[in-house]
């Protein structure tokens, strides 16, 4: 096999030592060596770039190309396949090797992934998301019409559940269908039309039998929550993640801190919501008026959070904003009081922990993948990363 070494690069390996000038050794897709005065078969001149662990996104929808509904319902049901081959790939392009998919990505995306037929990061899918009747993923309208942003289909089943036993059969019925991790949605949010994202969903007996069920299969499961009442819920319940998390209170962080429940912000999502209507998508009044009013509580929930210690894993809820553009939320993360040290572990280490990932990605040391990203400049300086990354590889094949 051919020994890769990259040479005289600053390497941020994402641990806990400091950002130092070092050698990095890859041979059969994995990491060999860190260190200084390494050889290998075929060198890559690193001098003056910084080399960084693949990049994580642990909320992402990579079927979701934008959130205009009209031109949604107009769209066949096809076409957003061929969209998301380039959504993964521009994905890749921005650094990041491993997501999350949040909703909408079926088994065949991700096989075709792994297949090789098509560009993109490593994928974790949840299918689609498990929600009360009139709850967010419930896209009954007025007219008594239903606008899904993901439609059900073979492999992809109807999520809207109630009640106990309900919740254990359509559980297992995710896992049959090739569900990584378990999406629920604990509250209501801000695109859904007959919620909002200051009411809880389930009751905590729904919660505990859909924790039970993905447990019993070792998988997680990652909450929609908005709610503060549906966040400490999700909580009680032994849900892994809180994605969004905008209405936390002092009691949902200090249950968070004692559970060791991760944090997942998507920061970027209400500001996007206000981007595309300003663009021109069909996006309704109501969403709007939410996506104003949670901005502000948002942000201050996420600098809280920061303050108090909480395990954060960067995501985006990128499809509700543009794909290629997920390092916007390392700005918004770092003005929210993270340091751009702490963003980038958030964006690697941490998220590959919340993954179940970490043993193999996440950090740049002996033994791992040989998922590395090449910056040319100051990769702390994030509002400038996107501009700055010249390569990314993945399993030790050079993808960008």
């Amino acid at each position: 096999m051919t020994r890769l070494l990259f040479r005289g690069g600053s390497v941020f390996d994402a641990t806990d030592a400091p950002q130092a000038s070092a050698d990095v050794v890859v041979e059969d897709g994995r990491i060999l060596e860190v260190g200084t005065g390494l050889d290998g078969d075929q060198a890559i001149d690193c001098t003056g770039l910084h080399l960084l662990p693949g990049l994580f996104d642990s909320h992402v929808h990579v079927m979701l190309s934008h959130i205009d509904m009209w031109r949604l319902v107009q769209t066949p049901f096809s076409y957003r396949f061929f969209e998301a081959a380039g959504n993964l790939a521009a994905t890749l392009r921005a650094g990041i090797t491993t997501v999350r998919d949040a909703g909408g990505a079926d088994l065949g995306i991700k096989q075709a992934v792994e297949d090789g037929l098509i560009d993109g990061p490593r994928m974790q899918i949840s299918l689609k998301m498990l929600s009360q009747t009139g709850g967010h993923g419930d896209g009954w309208m007025a007219s008594g019409g239903t606008l899904a942003l993901f439609p059900s289909y073979p492999g992809m089943p109807e999520t809207i559940v109630d009640g106990v036993e309900e919740m254990r059969r359509k559980v297992r019925e995710l896992i049959r269908d090739g569900a990584d991790v378990i999406k629920v949605a604990t509250s209501g949010g801000v695109l859904s039309p007959r919620d909002e994202p200051t009411h809880a969903h389930f009751r905590l007996a729904e919660l505990e039998v859909l924790v039970e069920e993905a447990t019993a299969a070792g998988i997680g499961v990652m909450a929609h929550a908005q709610a503060t009442v549906g966040i400490k819920n999700a909580i009680q319940a032994g849900i892994r993640s809180i994605d969004h998390g905008i209405y936390l209170d002092d009691q949902a962080i200090e249950m968070m801190l004692e559970r060791g429940t991760f944090l997942v912000p998507t920061l970027v999502a209400p500001t996007g919501v206000l981007r595309a209507a300003e663009a021109g998508a069909q996006i309704p009044e109501t969403s709007l008026a939410k996506a104003r009013e949670v901005i502000e509580v948002h942000r201050d929930s996420f600098n809280r959070a920061v303050q108090a210690g909480v395990k954060i894993a960067m995501g985006t809820d990128t499809g509700v904003t543009p794909h290629g553009e997920n390092l916007a939320e390392l700005t918004l993360m770092v003005e929210g009081g993270m340091t751009p040290h702490r963003a980038l572990v958030a964006t690697t280490r941490t998220a590959a922990e919340l993954m179940g990932l970490d043993k193999e990605l996440g950090t740049l040391e002996p033994g791992k993948r040989a998922d590395l990203v090449v910056v040319d400049g100051d990769p702390f300086e994030v509002a400038e990363l996107p501009e700055r990354i010249t390569q990314v590889w993945k399993d030790g094949h050079r993808v960008v």
